[in-house]
């Protein structure tokens, strides 16, 4: 189910927290959406736990003030290990919501999960001309020395900026397309990575300067899906696994993802060959669909007979370019509207914001 934008709905609530500008020129105004994550964190005797409520963030970046006025709201305060898809749902509802009484939204997220999310919330808001960021830190936003408020203040002075629109995350100095980030490094300031795609934009000292300035692209109105079908699995194959894993798996999913080695195949070995559960998996209409292990460049399943053969004979999916953390989001949004194939194949390899570069002959 989807529904395109329209006037007249109500904003939900919002305390406001906002300023005046200066000038002709009028501010921005930014909804700041706070979901807990490193950058609202505090020290326990159990570890970093989400303790700074969302009013609290802003007080550390009081620079937003020459360019923005922000709300707040905080629909929940997480480490970002626990959110999943009703999280994601949650925030696209705000964003709908309040869509048109902003100009733009920042999430303030944990690093962890991060890519899910930009993923999940790039199906599940599509072509917004309006910016949608999502930042966070590596490092807790009131420690003498950290990331957050500088990835904090980019991120507002990115959703303030006219030529941003559409779901990105903002981290390290960099901006990202939703589908194309990935965390690649646990503890330096620079986590994110732009997998396969170049970066939309870069910012540093208050500049912003775009290398994809795109928006004049985006003709369509803005569409907010409200389903997602959580009964995927992502099964990472290691060497010398039996196919017997499928059979056992095949009660509680709609979709299995394999992660295969380089280029994309599937293993001959094991008493149970992978080649009989895939059969079992398609006759019974459930997804299989095809990625790799390696970060960089894509899967080709026709390059190899391990790949090629399994491929053509049940008509396989693999997801080429995409990073895993999209694959799983997608084909969540795609399932969430349909079962049938051929429109499942349709939605799933038709590009949504930048997230595949792919042969023209599975565009179906």
């Amino acid at each position: 189910m989807s529904v395109q934008y329209g006037k007249g709905r109500k904003k939900r609530f919002y305390g406001l927290h906002g300023y005046k500008g200066k000038g002709d020129k009028p501010m921005k105004k930014i909804l700041l959406i706070a979901t807990g994550g490193t950058i609202a964190s505090g020290y326990t005797e159990e570890g970093l736990t989400p303790k700074i409520a969302a009013e609290d963030l802003l007080r550390y970046v009081d620079e937003h003030r020459a360019f923005c006025q922000v709300d707040i709201s905080q629909p929940f305060n997480l480490d970002s290990t626990n959110v999943f898809a009703r999280h994601w749902l949650e925030l696209a509802k705000v964003i709908e919501e309040a869509y048109e009484d902003y100009d733009g939204f920042v999430i303030c997220h944990g690093t962890d999960t991060m890519a899910y999310t930009a993923a999940a919330l790039s199906y599940l808001v599509q072509n917004s001309k309006k910016p949608i960021v999502i930042t966070g830190s590596q490092k807790p936003i009131n420690l003498p020395v950290t990331d957050a408020r500088t990835n904090l203040s980019d991120s507002l002075r990115f959703a303030s900026d006219d030529r941003a629109h559409g779901v990105n995350i903002v981290f390290g100095g960099n901006a990202i397309a939703g589908t194309r980030a990935k965390k690649e490094r646990s503890k330096s300031y620079n986590a994110f990575s732009s997998i396969n795609y170049p970066n939309v934009a870069a910012l540093c000292d208050g500049r912003l300067v775009f290398y994809i300035d795109d928006k004049d692209r985006v003709t369509e109105p803005v569409t907010f899906y409200h389903a997602l079908n959580e009964k995927i699995l992502l099964l990472k194959l290691i060497p010398g696994m039996d196919g017997a894993v499928l059979d056992r798996l095949f009660p509680w999913y709609d979709a299995v993802i394999i992660e295969a080695f380089g280029v994309g195949g599937l293993p001959e070995y094991g008493q149970v060959p992978f080649y009989t559960e895939i059969r079992r998996w398609t006759d019974a209409g459930k997804i299989v669909m095809m990625a790799t292990q390696v970060t960089h460049e894509g899967s080709d399943m026709e390059v190899y007979q391990v790949g090629k053969v399994i491929k053509e004979d049940f008509h396989l999916m693999e997801a080429y370019d995409m990073t895993l953390e999209a694959t799983v989001t997608k084909v969540m949004w795609a399932l969430g509207q349909t079962k049938e194939e051929e429109r499942f194949r349709r939605l799933f390899y038709g590009t949504v914001n930048h997230d595949m570069l792919l042969q023209d002959k599975e565009r179906t």
